[in-house]
């Protein structure tokens, strides 16, 4: 909903942007200056070490791989909440092999 009004605010205004949503104007002003969740500032710090283990090892560490790095660096993180920040990233592994096309059934 913040996200939502903050980019159009502009050119509509944050209480018509309420008033179509439904939302109180208040709440929209107290999510601005709630501070950032202890997930979302340990995200953020993941996020930069997810970058540079990912990048000095070429890039071509998946998941699974780079989630074990980071246990191996003693950093405890699940290998679900690196999937999602390498998502978030748009960070992919190296697929070895070769593609495997299966034609469809006639």
């Amino acid at each position: 909903m913040t996200h939502f009004s903050e980019s159009h605010r502009e050119r509509f205004g944050v209480e018509p942007i309420c008033r179509a949503l439904q939302v109180a104007p208040a709440s929209y002003y107290a999510a601005r200056q709630r501070p950032l969740s202890a997930r979302r500032v340990r995200d953020e710090a993941l996020k930069v070490k997810l970058r540079h283990v990912h990048g000095e090892h070429f890039g071509v560490y998946g998941v699974r791989k780079l989630w074990r790095q980071l246990q191996r660096e003693g950093i405890p993180v699940a290998r679900c909440t690196v999937a999602r920040l390498m998502r978030e990233l748009g960070l992919a592994g190296v697929v070895r092999g070769k593609v495997k096309r299966w034609a469809a059934p006639h």
